[in-house]
């Protein structure tokens, strides 16, 4: 069963602009089926997987080129780069939108094969797992603390109980899960991660020992929502604060993590400049954790932050899937005030907090406050070109309704997002 993606139109519309589409992403989250999809047996389709197709695309690219002719999907892109420098000498000749369709899950050394080669003339989409909106069947749309947005889902989106959210969180994102109820949970899990270190990890030089690489992956689960400490990760997994860094780096480019930038200016002075990570798939960090079922998990001691991991993500998947880089902070100061979320847009900062009570009280909103500078530079002699503005703020909580919580902030539902 295909389940249509929120990307979709963003995917059309970069093929109508560009000479290659490249649709990045992790292992297994429908990259090639949308694009079988939307290709509708109107393009040559061929997958570097097949081991005499990706040696003939090594050994003799342009032969491959002349056996597979455009409009043409390449799936697996990754194992063959000597095929990038070919495909760009195709384009320029034929300056034609959207006579390839590239994918690839291995972006960390991709990205940069594809920036040397194809730049100017590749558009590039980043999907993820599937959000509750596409697994709900309701239209997709960048995430708002805007009230009156949030208003018009109201009708469109299902409610949710505790049970169902938790449901939700530990069976994960991942379309297979989704598209055929029979698949076992632990053993597609298990088999995701075999195969991900075995055909992903190994590929890497720098990582030589799989089990290590695994048992990194569970320490940094654990880690969800938290701020990173290279030297307590390296000291628990037993490699260099230089190594634990490149390892995350490698999680965060293969979007198993997002890694999460504190928000500065020279208005606030004191925050730490210490990244936030989470994982972006809270099924994969539940299997990675142990946990068994959805309630053990909803009564664990990591419950908060996995329920805090999964709004982020239905966040940021919200503006990945519209085409957009997701600009999304988290402030903490050296006074221990927290907000777990900021978006900044149009010189706006829009602050969400995420509580998995259903009436956190205004005790949610009570660190907004420090942002109020940003609002008069000028006041503690800073330049007024440094002014932003404060939007309306969330708390997304397990609320039953869109409620104000006072003048400017609202408690916002978790299943609304």
């Amino acid at each position: 069963m295909y389940i249509p993606r929120a990307a979709e139109n963003t995917v059309i519309k970069i093929a109508e602009t560009f000479p290659v589409l490249l649709v990045t992403g992790p292992r297994q989250v429908g990259k090639s089926t949308m694009l079988e999809k939307l290709s509708d047996g109107k393009r040559r389709i061929v997958t570097l997987d097949d081991p005499d197709v990706r040696l003939l695309a090594k050994r003799d690219p342009a032969l491959f080129m002349q056996r597979y002719t455009p409009p043409v999907l390449i799936d697996e892109i990754q194992y063959a780069p000597e095929l990038l420098p070919y495909i760009k000498m195709a384009v320029d000749r034929s300056k034609r939108n959207g006579d390839y369709w590239l994918t690839g899950s291995q972006a960390f050394r991709l990205m940069k094969d594809v920036s040397e080669s194809l730049a100017g003339r590749v558009g590039i989409v980043n999907l993820l797992g599937l959000s509750s909106s596409e697994i709900n069947g309701v239209s997709s749309e960048i995430f708002s603390t805007n009230p009156s947005g949030l208003m018009k889902r109201l009708n469109e989106v299902p409610r949710q109980g505790l049970n169902d959210v938790y449901a939700r969180i530990f069976k994960g994102s991942m379309p297979r899960l989704y598209a055929d109820e029979n698949v076992a949970w632990e053993t597609f899990y298990r088999s995701y991660v075999e195969t991900y270190l075995q055909r992903d990890i190994r590929d890497l030089s720098q990582v030589a020992d799989e089990m290590a690489f695994f048992s990194f992956m569970t320490i940094v689960a654990a880690r969800t929502a938290k701020p990173i400490v290279y030297e307590e990760i390296a000291n628990e997994a037993g490699i260099s604060a230089p190594t634990a860094k490149k390892w995350l780096s490698i999680l965060a480019s293969s979007h198993i993590i997002a890694i999460v930038q504190p928000y500065h200016n020279n208005v606030l002075k004191r925050v730490t400049k210490m990244p936030l990570l989470h994982f972006l798939d809270t099924g994969l960090c539940a299997y990675l954790l142990k946990w068994g079922n959805p309630e053990a998990l909803e009564k664990g001691a990591m419950s908060g932050a996995f329920f805090e991991s999964h709004v982020f993500s239905e966040i940021y998947k919200s503006f990945l899937n519209a085409g957009k880089e997701p600009p999304l902070f988290y402030y903490r100061d050296k006074d221990q005030k927290e907000i777990d979320l900021l978006i900044y847009e149009n010189a706006t900062l829009y602050p969400v907090e995420v509580k998995k009570a259903a009436s956190p009280g205004k005790e949610a909103i009570k660190h907004f406050n420090v942002l109020e500078p940003v609002k008069e530079p000028e006041k503690i002699g800073e330049l007024n070109q440094f002014k932003i503005d404060i939007g309306t703020g969330a708390v997304i909580c397990m609320a039953d309704d869109l409620l104000p919580l006072d003048r400017k902030n609202w408690y916002v539902p978790v299943w609304l997002i």
